[in-house]
């Protein structure tokens, strides 16, 4: 491994040493403000706890208007069954296998701990050439964007923004899909459960999981509607009282576990196991190309201080809305072939007091897309006798081609690497939406390293595209000594400013 990327993993270790899941960024928020103090910056936070840190510009490049370097500073706490991690405590501690970095059946962090590593590497090293640099660090992007939702005009000056929170390193993002999560409520009633009856929990697992949009055209299965198919098959054989439901974790992953507590009348054991080993044998089947640890099974549980139950009725209403609100791709992208337009992830599901709870995330890159999406919720709701209200939500980001950014990043990048980047838009929500509807002529772009399955224990680093984004970040930020010369120039004059072969620009 270099020395540049092994400084760069160096501090995204240390970032890793602080808890910092969606809502727990106090103290990933004080160690960067240490941090600051520490290498002489101006330091300055806002009312929810976003983070600005000033460097000043280097010789020859302090007069220059300032350029964001932008990440969040919490991350998704997933881990697998029998992880006992304890997110609000406990370190994440990455491991290397090959050329990839991981976690010990948790969620890794990179999103987005290593633009924060990125950023303070770039800031730490005196030898670089940068113009003034403002490092902006929001927090709770991972549950709704709350920190980018609050920012003030005047947190930031700078009008480049350089956010480092996508996950395949050769592609420049310049536009996502907005998102609004909408929470369904379903009441239930309850009735005493007889004496006869014995008790058991419908386990659903092994899913792959996933960003519900960097994956939701992969077809993984979602383990809440798989939990409603099994307790179906089983209520259409056998008279079933249910305790309790919970499936999902985040409202942007795909989720993984469910599990459903349950009582039946004693002596159908043996058919309700039967039951739901032939619907596992249906899911694998099914998805069979996709998810090859599908598991569902039957536990039984010795006893219950439960002493009512759902009643029929109820139930039947929880197993037909879980089974009749969609998830997934709703439509694919008429103009950018194999990009999905607009989708669903529904994500969490629980009993909380008389009501069942559902969370269900939609995304659309166009405004009528997340409207007829969500419509389409509420009207399925309604029919279950369900209310429904919805968050406050994000609008897309909308790509701009003739971006003077996107055009010096090309011209850099294909200097550096003697090949293009990818341009791409993605179906995923990116905080620069928010931020640019905030903060007017802002000329945004989003890159980072190559990440795979983020928001699941799967989630890995490339260790080898680190150095690749660190080497066009540095010669991305020191271009700008030549920016205005660039401004305007032909093809030829560029080569001569720059010492490099010339290259048409990519059309995107």
């Amino acid at each position: 491994m270099d020395e540049t990327t092994e400084k760069i993993l160096t501090l995204f270790r240390e970032i890793s040493s602080v808890p910092r899941c969606s809502g727990n960024e106090e103290k990933i928020a004080m160690w960067l403000k240490q941090w600051a103090l520490s290498h002489g910056f101006s330091v300055k936070f806002d009312n929810v706890n976003n983070i600005v840190i000033g460097v000043p510009g280097s010789r020859g490049y302090k007069k220059l208007p300032a350029i964001v370097i932008q990440g969040h500073m919490d991350m998704v706490g997933e881990k697998d069954r029998d992880c006992e991690h304890d997110f609000s405590t406990d370190p994440i501690i990455p491991v290397i296998e090959g050329e990839w970095l991981k976690a010990q059946g948790t969620t890794l962090g990179a999103d987005n701990g290593i633009a924060i590593a990125f950023a303070l590497a770039i800031a730490e090293d005196k030898e670089l050439a940068h113009p003034p640099l403002e490092l902006l660090f929001t927090v709770d992007e991972e549950t709704g964007l709350t920190g980018a939702n609050a920012l003030m005009p005047d947190f930031i000056t700078g009008k480049i923004l350089l956010n480092v929170d996508s996950e395949d390193e050769g592609i420049f993002t310049v536009g996502c899909a907005g998102g609004l999560n909408t929470t369904i409520k379903l009441p239930v009633e309850r009735s005493s459960i007889p004496a006869d009856h014995q008790f058991f929990k419908i386990v659903v697992d092994g899913l792959s999981g996933g960003h519900s949009g960097v994956d939701i055209h992969e077809n993984r299965a979602n383990a809440n509607k798989l939990l409603a198919g099994a307790l179906k098959a089983l209520t259409d054989e056998l008279d079933v009282m249910l305790l309790d439901i919970k499936g999902g974790s985040a409202h942007n992953a795909i989720p993984r576990h469910a599990e459903a507590s349950i009582a039946i009348p004693s002596g159908n054991k043996e058919k309700a196991v039967s039951l739901v080993s032939e619907f596992e044998e249906l899911m694998r089947e099914g998805y069979s190309e996709h998810e090859s640890s599908v598991s569902v099974r039957m536990d039984e549980v010795e006893s219950s201080s439960d002493t009512e139950a759902i009643d029929t009725a109820s139930l039947l209403k929880v197993i037909g809305l879980l089974q009749a609100l969609p998830h997934g791709v709703s439509s694919m992208s008429p103009a950018t072939p194999g990009l999905v337009e607009t989708s669903n992830n529904l994500a969490t599901v629980k009993i909380e007091n008389r009501e069942l709870v559902i969370v269900s995330s939609q995304r659309s890159s166009f405004e009528k897309g997340l409207d007829d999406l969500t419509a389409k919720i509420v009207s399925v709701s309604v029919q279950y006798g369900a209310t429904c209200s919805h968050g406050s939500g994000y609008p897309p980001w909308q790509p701009d081609m003739a971006s003077s950014l996107l055009q010096q990043c090309n011209d850099v990048y294909s200097s550096v690497f003697a090949e293009y980047a990818k341009i791409e838009v993605i179906h995923a929500g990116l905080e620069c939406a928010v931020i640019g509807s905030k903060y007017d002529d802002m000329d945004m772009i989003s890159f980072g390293p190559t990440i795979k399955n983020p928001h699941s224990p799967d989630e890995r680093l490339h260790i080898p595209s680190v150095k690749k984004v660190w080497d066009f970040m540095v010669a991305l930020l020191a271009s700008y000594d030549n920016k205005r010369k660039f401004d305007g120039m032909d093809e030829k004059d560029r080569t001569n400013v720059s010492g490099k072969k010339g290259r048409k620009s990519r059309k995107a």
